[in-house]
């Protein structure tokens, strides 16, 4: 494969990870079969739909044909002839379920079978019966900076001059965008979380710190088809984790509402599990669809559905007058459609909150690095160069003879030696015989 070729195939476009995977189940795809026909592991599949890595070379390409992404071999370049086969056949061909395969099949191959005639998918779990999709919660637009656009070619003389086209708005800067999203998406998510938890303190810490996420990462959080779902599956992450229990400010919820409809349907909610807690809210009130909200909850579609369908089941049984999905979409959805009233820091705070954050952490990384070097160096330098072996001391064994000999004589024992030896014995003289 030439350079060129190389670069053309590096530079295919993929969709966002949480796209990757609604395109796969869209197809009635599962990871095997798309591994098997990548050639490559179901973890490596799962990197790709969960960000963490992505194909590259052919590969790249081939993935994005496999999911409906236009190649760059799709692409007519200028003066070129259009192909003969008409372009909604072939996107209608590229997004086609592949047959499963052996583990050694190459992308070309993969690719190639992209083309064949399609086969029935499988059925998806039933959600029976249950409210259709009830609208997107997304903003209406990409939060992110708008490049401008380069000035057009003058026209030929001969040519009549083209129309001006709608003028095109002012590029944004990080902090405009940044302070734009937090506008649009702080208030209603600290409403949402709230519903989570039942604590206004938490879910407000959990969305500045979603927000605070955000800000560290904006240049992936802009590019980003839904920013307003990555802060809110960060906000829902750090909002449902176990370790809040451990605190004390977190430990109880607060005082529930005073209404009693709304008392019994958030007493309901908090006895649900976090996942299908946090499933049924963002299926029945915020209104995502299935796919959307298995990618969000990192769980299968079937899992998904299990959960939606159990949640449904105890609030049914809690509360008799939600038991059709209708009424539990229409009253979740007027509870999530309230107006919020947290009282929010601004997004300028929110902001220096994070690069504070980033600096001290920074900053403790390096010191502990610093300090590990100091006291490795003082180890090396202090450490001895040979090792000198310690005699341990003697000890008294039961069962063992003592040794023969006379013992050596400690120093009371000498002490009576040299008295002994120095003083006369003062008893009486001894009788010595007379030899006759």
């Amino acid at each position: 494969m030439s350079r060129s070729t190389a670069d053309s195939a590096s530079s295919v476009p993929l969709p966002t990870p949480k796209e990757r995977r609604r395109l796969r189940e869209a197809l009635a795809l599962s990871e095997e079969e798309v591994a098997d026909a990548m050639g490559v592991t179901r973890a490596t599949v799962r990197s790709w739909e969960t960000g963490r890595s992505a194909p590259r070379g052919r590969k790249r390409e081939a993935y994005a044909k496999l999911l409906g992404t236009p190649g760059p071999t799709d692409l007519v370049r200028p003066g070129a002839e259009p192909p003969a086969e008409p372009r909604a056949q072939t996107e209608e061909h590229s997004q086609q379920p592949q047959p499963q395969a052996s583990g050694n099949v190459r992308p070309r191959a993969a690719v190639k079978r992209a083309a064949k005639p399609p086969r029935a998918p499988s059925p998806a779990p039933a959600i029976s019966p249950g409210p259709a999709r009830k609208g997107p919660s997304k903003p209406p637009e990409r939060l992110r900076p708008v490049a401008a656009e380069a000035p057009a070619e003058p026209a030929a003389p001969a040519e009549p001059a083209a129309p001006a086209g709608p003028a095109q708005p002012p590029a944004l800067t990080p902090e405009e965008a940044f302070d734009a999203l937090y506008a649009y998406a702080a208030p209603g998510l600290v409403h949402q979380t709230y519903l989570l938890t039942g604590r206004r303190r938490l879910s407000r810490e959990a969305v500045e710190s979603a927000f605070h996420h955000a800000w560290q990462r904006w240049p992936e959080v802009a590019v980003d088809a839904d920013p307003v779902g990555w802060v809110r599956a960060t906000a829902y992450e750090y909002a449902l984790s176990p370790w809040h229990r451990f605190r004390r400010a977190h430990r109880h919820p607060d005082a529930p509402p005073t209404e009693a409809n709304r008392r019994a349907l958030l007493g309901a909610l908090l006895e649900l599990p976090p996942s299908y807690r946090r499933t049924v809210l963002l299926y029945d009130g915020l209104g995502l669809d299935l796919p959307e909200t298995a990618a969000e909850t990192e769980a299968s579609t079937p899992a998904a559905a299990n959960r939606l369908l159990h949640a449904r089941a105890v609030l049914g049984r809690r509360i008799p007058e939600l038991a059709e999905p209708e009424a539990l979409h229409r009253c979740l959805s007027a509870l999530v459609a309230e107006a919020p009233t947290a009282t929010l820091l601004p997004a300028r705070a929110v902001r220096a909150g994070s690069e504070r954050r980033t600096r001290g952490w920074t900053r403790a990384v390096l010191g502990v690095t610093a300090a590990l070097i100091v006291v490795t160096g003082f180890t090396a330098a202090t450490a001895p160069t040979r090792y000198i072996p310690v005699n341990a001391p003697g000890e008294a064994v039961d069962g063992v003879p003592v040794r023969g000999g006379p013992q050596k004589l400690g120093p009371e024992d000498l002490e009576l030696r040299d008295k002994l030896r120095a003083e006369p014995n003062p008893g009486p003289e001894r009788l010595v015989p007379a030899v006759g």
